[in-house]
């Protein structure tokens, strides 16, 4: 039964769940198969070093190649699905994506990499903000956070079956193969996607009241709000250290602790594992602190500041057995997940449905020119005589220096209503 042929009993359902949780669900799945898809390329690189030369410089900035398209992409995207709407724009952005995921598997040398690479993260760059847009049409407010864990879950999901799928597929059938399995499980899904949804007849309820308002606002506007700005430098600073753990795990456990393919396959998942269940617990718990009546404010900036707190942890990592490394880097993604899904979880919680897609584009944007800007960093830091230590000094600071950024400049978080956008539209 499809979107359209629900059954009306205890509620809209689609196999037998509430559709919004439905539809969470396949959301879910889609950021699985985006942070799958941006996984082959580490897991795969020690393969891939056999046909086509690479040092850390020239692979630091394949990951710079993905994160700047997917920068720009992030609000371009979250505008195309503001205009287009959340169906037919995730159907775009998937369909790109998957296909640009294919191409690498086609690669003779480094510029066909780069070029692949810079097309797999245009493709992605919609996808968290098609997600904030689906949290935004069909699960209320004390939920939200919820919604948002287990979806940003899904980008442990990924991570986690990256390395051992991966691995097997090296092993049985070549690099090549890794990328052409992974381009068309997408396309399946934007198959599924286009079958079953719609959008939520009783849209943003909590929002409707400012949505001809928010229509009136052009990016410009949008990114003179102090609330946007102080969000988008939180993510910059987080995502400078979460794309860094993210593309340089596998490298690092090659490169410094002796790994060989298989071990990345036995044990490079266990920190992404840490990663979906820190994902959901923060959303868990922000959304229990709401139901126990707190403000949104205090439920969202408590679970961040408990979030950014641990993440120094990472500062032990070159100074302890390989075990307790695996152990620390599972307490990092664990926080660093939290706190993801909470600072995604904010346009929805603050801004009406027509500018969800633009201000997450927003936030996304930081957080991609972020991870950018330090992998470079991090490459010509390596390249250069500097060792992990160095790097795991410094991306250990970043959550902080982003939690105290909202704490101090940030304001008090609320849902804007269409006073708050008649008053700022007074202003500018």
């Amino acid at each position: 039964m499809n979107a359209k042929g629900m059954a009306r009993t205890g509620g809209p359902r689609i196999a037998g769940l509430e559709v919004q949780w439905f539809f969470v669900g396949l959301v879910t799945l889609a950021i699985a198969i985006s942070y799958f898809d941006r996984q082959t390329l580490p897991v795969a690189i020690t393969a891939i070093q056999h046909n086509i030369p690479l040092d850390d410089q020239q692979f630091s900035w394949l990951q710079s190649a993905f994160l700047i398209s997917y920068a720009a992409l992030y609000v371009i995207g979250g505008r195309i699905l503001d205009l287009m709407g959340t169906r037919r724009g995730f159907i775009l952005i998937m369909l790109w994506w998957s296909l640009a995921c294919a191409l690498h598997g086609l690669a003779m040398n480094f510029t066909f990499l780069l070029v692949a690479r810079f097309l797999l993260g245009m493709g992605e760059g919609g996808g968290f903000p098609a997600a904030a847009r689906v949290v935004a049409e069909w699960v209320p407010m004390h939920q939200r956070s919820t919604a948002m864990g287990i979806i940003n879950a899904g980008t442990a999901v990924g991570s986690v079956l990256a390395p051992p799928l991966i691995g097997t597929v090296l092993l049985l059938s070549g690099w090549r193969m890794v990328f052409f399995v992974s381009g068309a499980v997408g396309i399946v899904w934007v198959i599924w996607w286009a079958w079953s949804y719609r959008s939520s007849a009783d849209a943003s309820i909590a929002t409707l009241d400012a949505r001809l308002v928010a229509k009136q606002f052009s990016l410009l506007d949008l990114i003179a709000m102090r609330q946007v700005q102080v969000i988008v430098f939180a993510k910059f600073m987080s995502d400078s250290a979460w794309y860094f753990y993210l593309f340089w795990l596998p490298k690092y456990l090659y490169d410094a602790r002796g790994f060989d393919v298989k071990q990345v396959t036995y044990y490079a998942w266990i920190p992404y594992a840490a990663s979906g269940v820190g994902s959901f617990l923060g959303g868990w718990f922000s959304s229990y602190l709401l139901g126990r009546g707190h403000s949104l404010n205090y439920s969202r900036k408590l679970v961040l500041g408990l979030s950014a707190v641990f993440m120094p942890v990472v500062m032990l990592v070159p100074h302890v057995p390989v075990a307790w490394a695996l152990g620390l880097f599972s307490i990092a993604f664990f926080c660093q997940q939290s706190w993801s899904g909470l600072i995604m979880t904010l346009p929805a919680d603050v801004f009406p449905l027509s500018a969800v897609g633009s201000v997450s584009g927003m936030i996304g944007f930081g957080g991609a020119i972020g991870g950018a800007i330090f992998g470079v960093v991090a490459g010509f830091l390596l390249s250069h005589g500097f060792g992990y230590a160095t790097l795991f000094y410094i991306v250990g600071t970043f959550h902080l220096i982003g939690f105290f950024a909202i704490l101090l400049l940030g304001g008090r978080l609320h849902p804007l209503k269409a006073p708050d956008l008649i008053q700022f539209e007074s202003r500018s």
